[in-house]
C-alpha cells in the first residue's frame, strides 16, 4: 500500500472517530432558555430585571437544587472572595470605596414553577445562590424560574467592568444557571476577577433592554429591532448557544464596525495613530488568519471591547508610552487586536470549565499569537527600532526575537520556585502566572509539541476540539483524547510532564571524551523529566545537523564525528521549555577552550546561555563618615534567578580617599516539592567606617532556610537563619569618655520569622537567639495590623528581650529603647555613632521602637515594650508606646511617648513629631527640632518589594 493510501485511511480513520464521539455526547448537560427585562436607572446606576429562566436537566442524574451564578453580588462585601482575592492582592480601592461605589444584587421574589421558591447565598460565597426543589428534576425534565431583582451597577475602578461616568461595561451580571456536569453537579465558582465564570449554555436567550434614549448599546447579541418612545430607548436582543452576555452602553458610542468576509466585528480598541483603513484591512487579516487556522464558529458577530484588552493586555514594552514605544504602529495594533480578537473568538466557541481547565484557551491563544508573530513578523526584536542602535548590539536583549520573550517570562517564576502547574485551576494562581507566566508556557509548551511532532497534529487538534464544543459541553479529557487519537507517536509525556506537573526540566552534557577523529558525548537527564530534546552539531556558528532524542531518562553516550562541528548543542533553538540552558553548550575546538566565554556587560541584561556573564555597574552610597560612596558593582544576576549568585562593590570613600565596599556570594537550593521550598548558603562582608576615621569589617557566614505553604497564594512565609557575624573594629582615634565597646568580636545568631500579610490584615513574628562569648540574649517582636470596615487602621508591635548571661561589663550590647546599638551592623545608619544633629535622629523600627529620645535608654537585663499606631486620615497617623526595661542594681523603670506620625512614603519616607511622653510636653521644650526623628530610605529594593507584593 502506498504512503498516499496510507494517509487517506488515517484521515477517513480520525473523521469517524471525531463523528462518533460528537454523536455520542451530543448532549449538552444543563441548558436554560432565558427571557429577560431590564431597565437601567442612570440615576441611581441600577437595572431592574425581570427574568424568566427555563431549564432543562440534561445530566444522568436527578436535581434536588439548582446553582445560580450572581456574581455582581460579589461586589457587595469587602470579605467576599472577591474582597479576600483583592486583599491578597493588595489592591486598596475595593476596601476604601464608598457604599455608593460598590455593587449588589437585591432579590425581590423568586419562583420555581409559579412556587415561591426556598433560596439562600452560599456560605463564604454570596454571589452564588442556591434554590431548593421541592421534588427532583428527573433527567430530561424542565423546570421554569421566575426572578425579579435590582443590580446595583459597581464602579468600574475595581475590575474596569461596571459604570464609569457616561458609560456602563457589563459581563455576565445577570442571574444565570451554573455549568452542569454529566453526573448532575454544579460548578460553584464565585468571582474572583478571572473571567471564568461557568454557566450553563443558554440554548436561546431574547433581552428587552430599556434605557435613556442618549445612550447607545454595543454587544455580543444579535440586535433584533430597536424603538424610541419619548424619553426611552427600548431594544430587543436575542442569540442562541452562548454562555456570556456583555454590554456596552454610552452616551457617545465609542464603537466601529467592520465587516470582514468571516465574522461582523464591533470594536472600540484604541490606535490613535492608525487610519481607520488601516485598521480595518489589519482587522480583515487576522479575521482571514485565525478562521484559516480554527475555523468557523457558530456565532456571526465578535464584540472587541479596550476594557476586555486592558484587563489582560499583551504584556511587554509595547506597553510603553506612545512616545516612548519602539514598535510601528500597525504592528502595535495586529498585536493588541489579535489577543483581543482570540479572546472574543475562543470565549464564543469553547464551551469548557475555563476555572478548571483554562490552560485550554490560553494554549490556543498564545500558540497563534507565537505563530501569527513567527509568519508576519519574524524578525522584530524584543525591543522593537531600539535594538538597531549600536550602543546596544552586544546586550541579548536587543538580539533576542519578539517570541523569545515568553521563555525568559516563565523562567522568571521557575527560577524562583513559583512556577505553577498550567493545568491547576486558575483560582490557584498567583497573580503573575495567572496573567503572564503560565499563559506563556502554556503556549510554548503546545509550539514545543508541534516542533516535536513536526505535522499538523496540534493545529488538526485544536481545530477539531472546536468543532466538537459544538455540540457537546467539553472537558480536559476530551482535549487530551482529541491529541492522541491524532498522532501514532506517544506524548502521554506532554499531559503528564508540561500540563498537569511543573516538573521543571533540564538535560546538560555530561563527559565528553575527544578523540582523533570522533567525540565520545554524554547527555544527562539532570531533573529526572523525561521529555524529547534536540542534540544539535554547529560550526562558526551555523547548525550543521539536528537530532530529536525522545526517551533519555538515564544518562545516554554516543559518538559524533569530531571533524564536522566545532560545538555541541542541546535545545539550541530554545524549543523545550528548559529550566535551565546555560549547561547545554560543549566546545570542541581546543583543549582548553571554554565553553561559554566570558562577556562584560554593562548594567544588565538578560541571560545568554553561551556566554558567562559577568555585569557592571557605577554605584553611590553615602555614610557621614565616608561621604558619598563612588564603587563599581559587579556581579552575575541577569534577569533571572541564578543558583550561584556573587555580588561585589569596592568603593572609594571621598572623605578618607581610601577604598571600602561590600561583597558576597550566595548559592541557591530550590526544593521542587517541599515546604522547604529554598535553602541560600551565603558569605557576605562590608568594610566601611563607623566612626570618623574608624573602620570596621563584618564578615558573616549564613544559611537561610524558608518555608511557604502548598497554597502558593497564601501569603504566610517563615524563615529560619543561622548567621555567624564576625566584627573587627579600629579603635577610636579620639576616645570617648565611658566607651567600653570591644574592637573585635563574634556572635552566633539564629532567628525564625513567620509572616502572613494582605491587605486586610498582617501578622509577624520572630524570636531571635544571640550567643557570644561574652553575653547571650533572647528577644521576640510580634506584629499585628489590621484594616476594619470602616476603613479605620490600627496596629501593635510587641518587643520583648532579656540577657541569658552576661560576661562582660560593657553596655555595649544593650538593648535599646529609642535606637538599637546595632552592634552586628544590620541596619543602614548614616551617622550610626551620632548622639546629637540631624544624623542622631535617624529612627530604624528596632528593639524598644520609641521615637521620643531618652537620656538613658539602654537596658542590660530586659526590656519589654508595645509599640501601638492609629489613622487619623490618610497619610496621618498617631502613636503611642510603653514599656518597662531594666538594668542591673537599678529599678524598673517605666516609660511611654506619643505623637503624630506622617506616613509618606511607608518604608521609604516618614517623619515623627513627638508630643508627649515621659519627658513631658515635648513640643514645649527647647530645641523641638532636635526631637522629630525620620526614615528615609534610599535602597531600592523596598520599592521593588512593594511591587512585587501585588504578583507573587
Amino acid at each position: 500500500m502506498n504512503l498516499l493510501n496510507i494517509k487517506k485511511l488515517k484521515f477517513l480513520f480520525n473523521t469517524y472517530i471525531l463523528f462518533a464521539i460528537c454523536l455520542c455526547s451530543h448532549e449538552i448537560c444543563g441548558q436554560q432558555q432565558t427571557k429577560i427585562t431590564a431597565i437601567l436607572n442612570t440615576n441611581f446606576k441600577t437595572i431592574t430585571v425581570n427574568q424568566t429562566i427555563t431549564f432543562t436537566n440534561n445530566s444522568n442524574n436527578s436535581l434536588s437544587k439548582i446553582i445560580l451564578n450572581d456574581w455582581n453580588n460579589a461586589y457587595s462585601d469587602k470579605y467576599s472572595p472577591l474582597g479576600i482575592r483583592f486583599s491578597d492582592e493588595y489592591v486598596r480601592n475595593f476596601h476604601f470605596a464608598q457604599d455608593i461605589e460598590r455593587g449588589y444584587t437585591s432579590i425581590k421574589k423568586m419562583e420555581v414553577n409559579g412556587q415561591n421558591a426556598i433560596w439562600s447565598r452560599l456560605v463564604s460565597q454570596i454571589d452564588i445562590i442556591e434554590i431548593e426543589l421541592q421534588s427532583n428534576l428527573e433527567p430530561s425534565k424542565s423546570i421554569t424560574i421566575n426572578i425579579e431583582y435590582t443590580l446595583k451597577i459597581p464602579d468600574s475602578k475595581f475590575t474596569r467592568f461596571g459604570f464609569d461616568r457616561d458609560s456602563y461595561n457589563l459581563k455576565n451580571c445577570f442571574l444565570t444557571v451554573a455549568r452542569l456536569d454529566n453526573s448532575g453537579n454544579f460548578a460553584t465558582y464565585s468571582n474572583e476577577n478571572l473571567e471564568d465564570i461557568s454557566n450553563a449554555l443558554y440554548e436561546k436567550l431574547n433581552i428587552d433592554f430599556l434605557f435613556p434614549t442618549n445612550y447607545t448599546i454595543t454587544t455580543n447579541l444579535n440586535l433584533n429591532q430597536e424603538f424610541i418612545n419619548e424619553n426611552e430607548k427600548t431594544a430587543n436582543f436575542s442569540v442562541e448557544n452562548t454562555s456570556e452576555i456583555q454590554l456596552s452602553i454610552e452616551k457617545k458610542n465609542s464603537y466601529q464596525i467592520y465587516i470582514t468576509d468571516k465574522m461582523t466585528v464591533e470594536t472600540n480598541l484604541s490606535s490613535s495613530k492608525l487610519s481607520n483603513n488601516n485598521k480595518a484591512i489589519a482587522i480583515d487579516k487576522i479575521a482571514n488568519y485565525v478562521y484559516a487556522n480554527l475555523g468557523s464558529i457558530s456565532s456571526k458577530k465578535l464584540m472587541i471591547s479596550q476594557v476586555d484588552y486592558d484587563r489582560n493586555p499583551f504584556y511587554g514594552l509595547n506597553q510603553l508610552p506612545t512616545f516612548l514605544s519602539p514598535f510601528p504602529n500597525d504592528f502595535l495594533f495586529e498585536i493588541k487586536f489579535l489577543k483581543a480578537y482570540l479572546n472574543s473568538y475562543l470565549k464564543a466557541s469553547l464551551n469548557i470549565d475555563y476555572r478548571k481547565d483554562g490552560y485550554i484557551f490560553d494554549g490556543m491563544q498564545f500558540y497563534f499569537i507565537m505563530k501569527y508573530i513567527q509568519e508576519n513578523y519574524p524578525d522584530a526584536k524584543l525591543i522593537g527600532n531600539i535594538s538597531k542602535y549600536k550602543i546596544l548590539k552586544s546586550y541579548s536583549l536587543a538580539n533576542i526575537k519578539f517570541n523569545e520573550q515568553y521563555h525568559y517570562l516563565y523562567l522568571l517564576m521557575a527560577r524562583t520556585n513559583l512556577d505553577q502547574n498550567v493545568g491547576d485551576p486558575k483560582n490557584t494562581f498567583l497573580k503573575f502566572n495567572e496573567q503572564i507566566a503560565g499563559k506563556y508556557k502554556t503556549g510554548l509548551s503546545f509550539k514545543y509539541l508541534n516542533a516535536y511532532l513536526n505535522d499538523q497534529t496540534v493545529e488538526n487538534s485544536f481545530k477539531e476540539f472546536i468543532e466538537l464544543n459544538k455540540n457537546k459541553q467539553t472537558t480536559n479529557e476530551d482535549f487530551e483524547a482529541t491529541f492522541k487519537k491524532n498522532t501514532s507517536k506517544n506524548i502521554d509525556w506532554f499531559f503528564s510532564n508540561l500540563i498537569n506537573s511543573r516538573k521543571i526540566i533540564d538535560y546538560k552534557f555530561g563527559q565528553v571524551s575527544k578523540n582523533k577523529d570522533s567525540v565520545s558525548v554524554t547527555i544527562k537527564n539532570n531533573s529526572n523529566t523525561t521529555v524529547p530534546i534536540t542534540f544539535s552539531g554547529l560550526k562558526k556558528k551555523k547548525t550543521i545537523f539536528k537530532y530529536w532524542f525522545s526517551n533519555i531518562k538515564i544518562d545516554t553516550t554516543f559518538n559524533i564525528d569530531r571533524k564536522s562541528v566545532d560545538k555541541i548543542a542541546l535545545n539550541h533553538e530554545n524549543e523545550t521549555p528548559e529550566y535551565n540552558s546555560r549547561n547545554n553548550y560543549k566546545s570542541l575546538k581546543s583543549w582548553f577552550s571554554l565553553n561559554r566565554p566570558l562577556k562584560f556587560t554593562f548594567f544588565k541584561d538578560l541571560e545568554d546561555p553561551k556566554y558567562n556573564q559577568i555585569f557592571y555597574l557605577p554605584e553611590f552610597g553615602y555614610n557621614l563618615y565616608d561621604g558619598v560612596l563612588l564603587s563599581l558593582n559587579f556581579h552575575n544576576k541577569s534577569f533571572l534567578e541564578k543558583p550561584f549568585i556573587f555580588d561585589v562593590s569596592p568603593a572609594f570613600s571621598t572623605n578618607t580617599s581610601t577604598l571600602s565596599g561590600s561583597g558576597g556570594v550566595a548559592i541557591n537550593q530550590y526544593l521542587r516539592n517541599s515546604k522547604l521550598y529554598n535553602i541560600r548558603y551565603g558569605l557576605s562582608g562590608s568594610y566601611f567606617q563607623y566612626a570618623l576615621n574608624a573602620n570596621y569589617l563584618k564578615i558573616n557566614p549564613s544559611v537561610q532556610l524558608r518555608f511557604r505553604e502548598n497554597d502558593f497564594r497564601n501569603n504566610q512565609r517563615k524563615y529560619l537563619t543561622f548567621r555567624h557575624i564576625i566584627v573587627d573594629k579600629d579603635l577610636l582615634p579620639i576616645p570617648i569618655a565611658n566607651d567600653d565597646s570591644p574592637s573585635n568580636y563574634s556572635v552566633f545568631n539564629t532567628r525564625y520569622t513567620f509572616q502572613r500579610a494582605e491587605m486586610i490584615k498582617a501578622i509577624g513574628f520572630s524570636s531571635d537567639l544571640q550567643l557570644s562569648s561574652g553575653f547571650g540574649k533572647v528577644s521576640t517582636e510580634i506584629y499585628y495590623r489590621k484594616l476594619f470596615e470602616n476603613n479605620y487602621q490600627f496596629s501593635l508591635r510587641l518587643f520583648a528581650g532579656s540577657f541569658l548571661y552576661k560576661k562582660r561589663t560593657t553596655e555595649f550590647y544593650s538593648f535599646g529603647l529609642d535606637r538599637p546599638k546595632d552592634y552586628l551592623f544590620d541596619y543602614d545608619f548614616y551617622g550610626r555613632s551620632e548622639t546629637t544633629g540631624l544624623f542622631s535622629q535617624q529612627l530604624v523600627i528596632a528593639e524598644g521602637g520609641f521615637k521620643s529620645k531618652f537620656e538613658n535608654p539602654y537596658a542590660n537585663k530586659w526590656m519589654t515594650t508595645l509599640n501601638a499606631t492609629s489613622s487619623i486620615w490618610h497619610w496621618i497617623q498617631i502613636y503611642g508606646d510603653v514599656g518597662l526595661y531594666k538594668n542591673k542594681n537599678q529599678n524598673t523603670q517605666f516609660v511611654y511617648d506619643s505623637g503624630v506620625h506622617l506616613n509618606l512614603v511607608p518604608d521609604y519616607f516618614e517623619l515623627f513629631f513627638p508630643v508627649y511622653s515621659t519627658n513631658g510636653f515635648e513640643p514645649g521644650q527647647k530645641n523641638y527640632q532636635e526631637k522629630i526623628r525620620f526614615i528615609v530610605t534610599l535602597s531600592p529594593k523596598t520599592l521593588i518589594s512593594l511591587f512585587k507584593r501585588k504578583w507573587f
